[in-house]
């Protein structure tokens, strides 16, 4: 029996596991480490990020241990993209997971998390636009049964965050900043990549379609399968970004499922995710939990 593999993405506000077996996934863990937090201003990892982020990958060798894994795949992505530093953090990370962080460019992640994110789809729904919101970027990416087109944009929740979110609740021009950063963004990607708007399926990856996914259920706890292609619509989407958006941090954290690591940065999560399906008239977008994660993996059971 081959050995299970691990894919380990280490982004801009969370560190994930996949664990998986060649069938199924056996094992998947998120943790918010923030390794971003800062290098925007700062150009640099700051060393209490990096020392989160490594502690975070020690529990992991654990994990991957315990399963006996073969073959691992790390890699990092916006934030290790701005930071002068990076390498300083993939030293301790090779010393600790046994493999040296790959930094990949924005179009990478973007194929990549088409390839996770559309695998269990069927192609007769396609085109597919799948779109991936991170802490410093967001990734689109176009196709059908494989990835045509990506590209990525450098705006993401914790980068406007940072940048533009200094009220408690936010201020009204704090939002319109992260709104209209977005949008400006989002034309590049209507200009580069015009085949977007022909997509008929849109698939929304990561935390904060998420943790909105999970406040329009009305989740308590996370459960993958009642979030995992899930169907959210424009007016809920509206509906939390609304809510978000209007409530201080403490009243914030009373929204079912939302984990106390990302009430900083849903808002600004928030603004991007509603940009993008009033930018692209989506009704009804598709929440997948299969992202880049599985694709990284695909990537090693291939081999």
């Amino acid at each position: 029996m081959t050995a299970p593999v691990a894919a380990i993405d280490c982004g801009t506000h969370s560190t994930r596991l996949l664990i998986h077996d060649g069938t199924d996934a056996i094992e998947r863990v998120m943790t918010i480490t923030k390794l971003g937090e800062g290098v925007d201003a700062t150009g640099r990892l700051a060393e209490a990020a990096i020392g989160r982020t490594v502690d975070c990958l020690a529990g992991y060798r654990e994990v991957m241990d315990r399963h006996g894994v073969g073959r691992v795949r790390i890699i990092a992505t916006s934030a290790a993209r701005d930071a002068a530093n990076v390498d300083e953090f993939f030293d301790a990370a090779e010393a600790i997971v046994g493999a040296r962080p790959e930094l990949v460019s924005g179009l990478d992640e973007g194929r990549l998390a088409f390839a996770g994110a559309t695998a269990e789809l069927d192609p007769a729904d396609g085109p597919f636009l799948v779109f991936d919101i991170g802490g410093g970027s967001t990734e689109f990416s176009f196709g059908t049964e494989e990835c045509s087109a990506a590209m990525s944009l450098d705006v993401g929740c914790v980068r406007l965050s940072e940048k533009y979110l200094e009220s408690d609740p936010p201020a009204p021009e704090e939002l319109v900043a992260c709104l209209s950063i977005t949008e400006s963004h989002l034309d590049d990607v209507g200009r580069e990549m015009p085949e977007s708007f022909d997509a008929r399926t849109f698939v929304g990856l990561a935390g904060t379609v998420a943790a909105a996914a999970m406040i329009e259920i009305g989740l308590p706890e996370y459960d993958r399968d009642r979030v995992h292609h899930f169907r959210l619509t424009k007016e809920a989407a509206e509906d939390v970004y609304r809510t978000v958006a209007t409530e201080n941090r403490a009243d914030r954290a009373h929204n079912p499922g939302l984990e106390p690591g990302r009430l900083d940065t849903i808002v600004a999560g928030m603004c991007i995710l509603v940009r993008i399906m009033r930018y692209f008239a989506i009704d009804e977008l598709l929440v997948s939990e299969s992202d880049i994660l599985d694709g990284l993996a695909f990537s090693l059971l291939r081999v």
